[in-house]
């Protein structure tokens, strides 16, 4: 097989850590927090204690100041043991990152050492009931007030919405400008005027706490805004990519990971006298699985130099993830089926995988925005036009 040449010894070394972490931390109360459908803050003061958390954040600010491939392994990890509960992505690879590209001084140092620690839980508000990959058509209001603005508005399908301290949120300043009247602010949720809605339930994901959020005339001060007022909307799509490039990263981790775990119950399940593995139809179908998953890692390795380059762009994030995305659903439903009506069970991790596998093809953008990125790119000036 093709050897993965992006992680240095170094990183090795820190994967061990994060899976140490993840197989004593997390592992042995994932069940319980699907349960409970939240998992604990204390979770978060561990993970930030051992250094999990926002490994990319310079020293100035309590971080590590080590490269993106920490926080790489950190995820996979997490994806390579099945645990989807932990909403560290959201925190580190947009929320922290938002925060270090475009944040004050005064507002790195406010929440950064926070997020490092876990004390501090990021979120990104985007989403809403009307506007879901259309972002620009966004409802949430924020009206200037002397040197405060005022926010009326709500979100839906917000990752860590019940724990988080800080909101990444989207609002309209201008509701006559399109893209150019969105406006981001760093919302502090302790404001009067932030509310919760309730804890989704959702088809997966079941330990990772997902809500609804309300604004209702939460006063911010001006400089909590995120950049300048209507660059939002600019500021957002310089992040696709890299949202693109992380679900892309799961999606090649956990098809890797449910190929090994069908290929080890297939050797040992018997029918017929024989193994499932025995028969041709498991061997091709798992093969063909086993091919297409090695490109998909060989593609998203290169993306994934391409992104710590700064040469990443938009389409090529856009093929990753829609390739990466659908065959991670394909994956999941015929692992499931060679696993007969024991993968219909939840006690089986391929059960869960199942689950949680279906909204990939949403997150960060759907499998028909990614499409229509890729069209659009390669009939540029070829369709359209009057004859």
């Amino acid at each position: 097989m093709i050897e993965r040449t992006l992680f240095t010894p170094e990183h090795e070394m820190w994967r061990d850590t994060a899976r140490k972490f993840v197989e004593k931390e997390i592992v042995p109360f994932h069940d319980q927090w699907e349960k409970d459908g939240i998992v604990p803050r204390e979770l978060w003061l561990k993970a930030g204690e051992a250094g999990l958390l926002c490994c990319t954040v310079p020293e100035e600010y309590g971080g590590i100041g080590a490269d993106y491939l920490y926080d790489v392994v950190v995820f996979e990890e997490l994806w390579r043991a099945g645990t989807s509960g932990p909403g560290f992505l959201i925190h580190t690879d947009l929320v922290a990152t938002y925060i270090k590209s475009f944040g004050t001084e005064e507002q790195k140092q406010q929440w950064l050492p926070k997020m490092v620690t876990g004390e501090a839980i990021g979120s990104l508000g985007m989403t809403e009931p009307h506007a879901g990959s259309d972002l620009k058509a966004i409802k949430t209001k924020a009206v200037r007030d002397g040197d405060d603005y005022i926010i009326n508005g709500q979100k839906v399908f917000i990752s860590n919405g019940q724990m988080c301290d800080v909101l990444v949120l989207a609002t309209k300043t201008d509701s006559e400008a399109g893209a150019k009247g969105v406006t981001l602010f760093l919302v502090d949720t302790s404001l009067p005027g932030f509310k919760r809605g309730q804890n989704l339930d959702k088809l997966g994901m079941k330990a990772q706490d997902t809500s609804e959020l309300f604004f209702e005339d939460l006063r911010v001060p001006a400089s909590a805004m995120l950049g300048g007022e209507g660059e939002g909307f600019k500021l957002m799509m310089t992040k696709l990519s890299q949202e693109r490039l992380a679900q892309a990263i799961r999606s090649a981790t956990v098809t890797e990971t449910m190929i090994e775990w069908t290929v080890d119950y297939t050797s040992e399940r018997k029918a017929f006298g024989q193994t499932i593995a025995d028969f041709q139809n498991t061997q091709f179908v798992l093969a063909d699985l086993k091919a297409r998953s090695v490109m998909a890692r060989v593609f998203t390795d290169k993306c994934i130099e391409l992104f710590m380059q700064d040469k990443l762009d938009a389409v090529d994030a856009a093929m990753l993830k829609m390739v990466t995305s659908e065959l991670h659903c394909e994956a999941a439903d015929k692992c499931l089926q060679l696993f007969g009506g024991w993968g219909y069970m939840w006690e089986y991790p391929i059960c869960r995988a199942y689950a949680d596998s279906r909204i990939v093809k949403i997150a960060g953008g759907s499998i028909e925005i990614m499409k229509t990125i890729i069209a659009r790119e390669m009939f540029k000036g070829k369709i359209g036009r009057k004859q």
